[in-house]
């Protein structure tokens, strides 16, 4: 059966988005499966690794690609992860073919808020975690293999409009629009929690849902220059999938 994925950036509220997948109660969902192999398996490829860093004894891609595969042959699957833990799996587990076992689907946020966010919660973060030119280089790759883009939502216009860009989503995929999986209880979210405790997830643990929110700038500013150049440089890539994402559509009440 074909995994359903979401390829996003950090800090995009793409786990925000995966639970709303947990909620719809119809999907096995997976969160960042080959990202915690990328940052705490036996042979992580994390570029701030130090001797003292996590392992999990056993977690390789191979382990993560088995797990999702078994629960793809048990029902359906959503993945939520992000394009630079995945450049390993690819190249190792058959390039296009590996893909094709994937009904891809992308979610961006303008590299100034996802940046800036990063920032202030890893002042010491890599360029390389960011992953917006691997998600760049990903939706080119798909593009080209099936000779149109996969969808591609903004984290602005889905804070925005939820419902109406869920609802877009669902549509370009192929599965149903569930309204009532827009709302949820706050609570602990021990399910997306393997990374530092789930510390970057208190908005999500705090939230009753996804709602329209006030959308707002970044400011640059005073911003590290190194952090600044950064946000100027993969910028392109940001633009080149805006310019395809999905707007939203009239989403039915039930």
């Amino acid at each position: 059966m074909t995994i359903l994925a979401l390829w996003a950036v950090p800090r995009s509220t793409s786990t925000a988005f995966e639970w709303m997948m947990r909620v719809r109660g119809d999907f096995n969902c997976f969160h960042e499966p080959f990202g915690e192999v990328w940052y705490q398996g036996e042979n992580p490829d994390w570029p701030r690794l130090a001797p003292d860093s996590l392992r999990t004894p056993g977690l390789t891609y191979e382990s993560a690609w088995t797990d999702l595969q078994a629960a793809a042959a048990a029902g359906p699957v959503f993945t939520k992860d992000f394009p630079h833990y995945l450049v390993s799996p690819t190249a190792n587990f058959g390039g296009d073919d590996f893909l094709r076992r994937f009904n891809h689907s992308f979610l961006i946020r303008h590299p100034a808020k996802t940046v800036m966010s990063m920032f202030k919660h890893w002042p010491d973060f890599h360029d390389a975690e960011v992953g917006l030119v691997e998600q760049r280089a990903l939706f080119d790759r798909l593009t080209d293999l099936y000779e149109s883009p996969p969808p591609v939502i903004d984290s602005d216009d889905l804070l925005a409009d939820p419902a109406g860009i869920v609802a877009a989503w669902c549509q370009a995929m192929g599965i149903s629009f569930k309204p009532e999986a827009l709302s949820w209880e706050p609570g602990d979210r021990d399910e997306v929690s393997w990374w530092d405790g789930g510390s970057f997830h208190d908005n999500l643990r705090n939230s009753s849902g996804l709602k329209p929110q006030p959308r707002t700038s970044a400011d640059l500013s005073e911003a590290p220059t190194r952090v600044q150049e950064l946000v100027e440089s993969i910028l392109p890539h940001y633009e080149h999938m805006h310019a395809t994402r999905l707007s939203a559509v009239e989403a039915p009440e039930s």
